[in-house]
């Protein structure tokens, strides 16, 4: 990723950024392209535009180590209609990208290094091993986990190869667009969650269902503690992965169950397939599976009314747009 690029979920602490956020973000995913542009009013955040513009098959193949845009000229095409639908001036975005992009991997040290440059080197040394590209063509960027007893720390990290993510880049120049921040989906959609529902405590759920992946996150307190990105299969498939991955949390990671899971994306797929899915992850981690309302973080004006697909399609770009809003964390761009 580029020099100005930041990868991380939960930006809360003063520093993070060395300069303001961005005003508007822009998603492109593999079905769409959509922004959200957001201000301040009376201390607090409102939605002020979105748009939402369908991507036909064959423009974006969002993989880990392929060509992701494959008709540059369609996709800046789309990216345009959806700035002139937006309302908003600014040209500054937010840029948030498929989680397929890139590998994201937790890497646990059981002393850290005092100096950031030797941290920089030893994360670099243990990715290596995991990428399926050179980490000399990637950017590595990564922010501190959970605390290691012991004054051990783990480290989220994630690897995607420059040239990848400088290909959605050049298509947004091409729209008139520039990047001035480049993150992935799952991570803002935390933000959101994080931002929306404050009193949210214990170790909780995130289920973020795109078209061609799923994402399952566990966050405890302020750290990401598990991530599990898989290629979206069949339900019983995705409701496995649900069991597998609670099932981990209560072995691996001592976890005594959710206090929560949220389900983002299912509205996608109609509303009889995102009940049915809500309903079986419910009979499988005995816990309450609802949708993300990222309204009390982010308010839409009364004249944009909402609907479930329009709160899930909205909620990576708002995400990333109140991350600042999110205590408790802090982070730095490799």
């Amino acid at each position: 990723m580029s020099a100005d690029t930041t990868t991380s979920f939960r930006a809360g602490r003063a520093g993070f950024f060395a300069s303001p956020p961005p005003a508007a973000a822009l998603e492109i995913a593999r079905d769409r392209v959509s922004a959200v542009a957001v201000s301040e009013s009376g201390g607090s955040a409102q939605i002020t535009g979105y748009a939402v513009e369908p991507l036909p098959p064959g423009i974006i193949d969002s993989v880990l180590n392929g060509p992701n845009v494959l008709d540059q000229g369609r996709l800046v095409t789309v990216i345009q209609s959806v700035l002139s639908k937006l309302g908003s001036r600014t040209r500054r975005m937010a840029l948030v990208l498929p989680d397929t992009v890139a590998k994201v991997s937790l890497v646990r040290f059981e002393k850290v290094p005092a100096k950031v440059q030797d941290l920089e080197q030893l994360i670099r040394w243990q990715v290596r091993k995991a990428a399926p590209f050179k980490v000399e063509d990637a950017q590595v960027a990564w922010i501190r986990g959970a605390e290691v007893p012991g004054g051990g720390r783990e480290f989220v990290v994630t690897v995607a190869r420059r040239d990848l993510v400088e290909s959605y880049e050049r298509a947004c120049e091409a729209a008139g667009l520039h990047a001035g921040l480049v993150d992935l989906a799952t991570f803002n959609v935390v933000n959101a969650v994080l931002a929306a529902r404050e009193g949210l405590s214990g170790d909780w759920l995130l289920v973020h269902l795109a078209s061609d992946y799923v994402t399952l996150a566990v966050v405890r307190g302020p750290d990401l503690v598990s991530y599990r990105n898989r290629a979206l299969g069949t339900e019983s498939e995705l409701i496995d992965l649900v069991h597998q991955t609670a099932m981990y949390h209560e072995d691996r990671l001592g976890g005594g169950g959710f206090s929560a899971v949220v389900l983002v994306g299912g509205s996608a797929q109609g509303p009889d397939v995102a009940e049915r899915l809500r309903r079986a992850i419910e009979e499988r981690v005995r816990v309450k599976a609802e949708p993300l309302d990222f309204r009390t973080a982010a308010s839409l004006r009364d004249r944009i009314s909402a609907n479930p697909a329009l709160l899930d399609a909205l909620s990576a770009g708002v995400g990333v747009l109140v991350r600042e809003r999110v205590r408790g964390a802090s982070g730095r761009v490799a």
